[in-house]
């Protein structure tokens, strides 16, 4: 019975998990046209799926080989429209500290694709990609929470920026914060390396 769910596609955790992916086009689409209030709420939508489609997976059982890669291939491809659309803003702005700032966001960028691309050479070699390690979890954590701040009280992308007397970030602190949640990312990916090595070179154990 656990192989047969170890190769089920269609569980409910999956689903929302492509739930999740399906809904990036979607906020992308509304941040490009400046509906930022409900950019913000499908994002939230999508955090939120992200938070419980695990949970369920464990509680009932309904842990699969695809949910296991579809989960964080969700996370980077969000992680990467977001890096998309912030470089995308950052790079007009006539403020030409941010402008220079914007293109911090593509290493963002380059990091997911990268590990997006070993994954896929993972699976086609039939070797599961490296679990998520507690460095890739606060990662991820602090990238949504640094997302948020800026979404809400950045320059630029600021949901509340035109409303008067309400708070925005100054550069420096908003600089800081992606920087900070910049290098935890490296951090979380130096931290898979050695079991994406040993996976791909050694060869593991026929199980009997």
């Amino acid at each position: 019975m656990a192989a047969n769910d170890d190769n089920k596609v269609f569980t409910i955790p999956n689903m929302i998990t492509m739930l999740r992916v399906a809904l990036i086009p979607v906020f992308a689409l509304l941040f490009l046209k400046g509906e930022l209030l409900a950019m913000l709420i499908v994002l939230v939508l999508s955090g939120l799926s992200d938070a419980v489609d695990g949970k369920i997976a464990r509680r009932f059982h309904m842990v699969s080989n695809i949910g296991k890669w579809l989960d964080p291939a969700a996370d980077k491809l969000t992680q990467i429209t977001l890096a998309v659309l912030l470089f995308w803003k950052f790079s007009q702005s006539v403020n030409h500290w941010i402008k220079a700032f914007s293109w911090v966001f593509l290493l963002f960028l380059g990091k997911e694709l990268l590990m997006l691309v070993v994954a896929l050479v993972m699976l086609l070699l039939k070797k599961r990609p490296a679990a998520a390690e507690i460095y890739g979890k606060l990662a991820t954590f602090a990238f949504y929470v640094v997302m948020a701040l800026l979404f809400l009280a950045g320059p630029e992308v600021s949901l509340f920026a035109s409303w008067e007397g309400f708070p925005v970030l100054p550069n420096g602190a908003v600089f800081a914060l992606v920087i900070f949640s910049l290098a935890l990312t490296f951090v979380a990916f130096f931290s898979y390396i050695p079991d994406t090595f040993r996976k791909l070179f050694n060869k593991e154990k026929a199980s009997k």
